[in-house]
């Protein structure tokens, strides 16, 4: 058959010199230092995310350490060392399963294959993957060889939980920590393969592809290869969308601008649009998350498309709709969305909460900033007093009001069953005394035009408590 000995992309393109290796430029140049000046470490540990390169560096390292030209930073690949270590038949290269062999028992093997010289290479190198799987005494048997192994004899560990390596193991190593590769390597590498294996894909669907594998590339080759299973040598954004399950964008949009046009009423039925379309209200939620963020990047960046890979088109869409909110309004509801999704993970009935989320989004705008209210403040009180009400209340109606109203409701029902002194005794008399303090200041505050508007929406709003009635009114206590 015509595909008998096919290879996957990820294992056709592994790269097999360091200068190949794609988004971890200081490892590669520290590798290469130490083999060309001949400072090797006894032990080095990889950490990092899946689909990095953990492994092809430490085969490359193997190969440049082994090759018969060598100990040489870009190994030649033609000979039978370099051949050997491609092929996984070194006897000298063990590669080992952290997780198949994280017993005691499976370590004292390794460890007496150790303390003996390579058979007919020039180092003997151990690689274990996963490493973080070992039991807390398999670790333990290794602690003397990993500190004072021979001279012919290199340690190699990788591991995708480096929090959990014992420390007493990583001090014994060179620890490097790889990172994700970002999603411009990612779209180079996967337009790289597409050039050579004849595929017709756009700048989109690669971007989709690069967007899904979360910065691994061995995530980014297999999704790849999936697409061409599916659609052959002509891959359309309509099928990738269909393999990935990506978000429809066309339903992020309708998600804000609901919000910008605070339309509580459209969010359930696009909520219910979103489970019709088979999508996880989760994954969902984080598609919307990033969707503000990048209307958030479109409102405040000069150049967006150094931060977003779109298309023209998608770019001109992004823009006019982030100019339906302000840049303190998109941070807001960008922060409001993260703060809730801990809640949305956990929660029993994720519909609910996501639509409440969402509705709470629509009101946002209604907040008024406290600057504003303070300017207000300071208007009214330079003005003529007249303090500005809250802008969606109506203004309550004034009255001219001497003295506030009682805290306390029983003594306020009594101030208003009791006569005032004006009905008892009529206008007060002129006192020859000169009035207190107290009195002076109480006179000086009703001036404040501000003080007296707050006293009187205050009256306005107290709620009113039946008088109390009084002994000898036909009730007894």
């Amino acid at each position: 058959m015509k595909d008998e000995k096919y290879q996957i992309f990820a294992r056709k393109y592994r790269p097999k010199i360091f200068e190949k290796m794609i988004g971890q430029k200081a490892v590669v140049q520290t590798l290469q230092n130490a083999v060309r000046s001949g400072r090797l470490a006894q032990a080095y540990l990889f950490s990092g995310m899946r689909g990095v390169g953990k492994t092809t560096a430490a085969r490359i390292l193997a190969k440049a350490l082994n090759c018969e030209h060598g100990p040489i930073p870009t190994p030649c690949n033609e000979c039978e060392h370099c051949r050997e270590i491609d092929e996984d038949r070194s006897i000298d290269v063990l590669e080992i399963d952290g997780a198949s062999n994280r017993q005691v028992a499976d370590i004292d093997p390794i460890r007496d294959t150790g303390k003996y010289k390579p058979i007919h290479s020039r180092y003997k190198i151990i690689y274990i993957d996963e490493v973080h799987m070992l039991s807390k005494h398999a670790f333990n048997a290794l602690l003397k060889i990993l500190e004072e192994p021979p001279p012919s004899t290199i340690f190699i560990f990788a591991t995708t939980e480096f929090h959990s390596v014992p420390a007493t193991i990583v001090s014994r190593c060179q620890h490097f920590e790889f990172k994700k590769v970002s999603q411009r390597d990612l779209i180079n590498h996967l337009n790289d393969i597409a050039k050579k294996e004849g595929l017709t894909i756009s700048s989109f669907g690669l971007s989709l592809i690069a967007d899904a594998s979360e910065g691994s590339i061995r995530d980014a080759q297999s999704l790849l290869d999936q697409a061409v299973s599916f659609c052959g040598e002509n891959i359309g954004d309509q099928d990738l969308k269909e393999i990935l399950g990506s978000v429809n964008r066309d339903l992020l949009f309708e998600f804000s601008g609901a919000v910008f046009e605070e339309k509580p009423e459209r969010i359930f039925a696009l909520v219910e649009k979103v489970i019709e379309a088979g999508h996880d209200l989760r994954f969902f939620y984080k598609e919307l998350v990033r969707h503000f963020r990048n209307l958030l990047i479109m409102s405040s960046v000069s150049k967006p498309e150094d931060f977003l890979v779109f298309g023209p088109e998608d770019l001109i869409r992004l823009k006019e709709e982030a100019a339906k909110a302000s840049q303190e309004e998109l941070l807001r509801y960008l922060q409001a969305l993260q703060n809730a999704e801990q809640g949305l993970r956990f929660s029993s009935h994720p519909q609910i909460y996501f639509e409440t989320v969402c509705v709470k989004l629509c009101h946002y705008k209604k907040i008024i900033p406290l600057k504003d209210v303070i300017q207000d403040l300071d208007e009214a009180k330079k003005g003529g007093g007249t303090v500005i009400e809250s802008r969606t209340r109506p203004p309550a109606p004034t009255a001219a009001v001497p003295t506030p109203p009682p805290r306390n409701p029983v003594a306020r029902s009594v101030a208003q069953a009791r006569p005032s002194a004006m009905e008892m005794h009529g206008p007060p008399q002129k006192q020859d005394s000169p009035p207190s303090k107290i009195e002076k200041d109480l006179d000086i505050a009703m001036k404040d035009p501000v003080v007296r508007s707050f006293m009187d929406k205050f009256k306005a709003r107290v709620v009113s408590v039946e008088p109390l009635r009084r002994k000898g009114e036909g009730e007894e206590d």
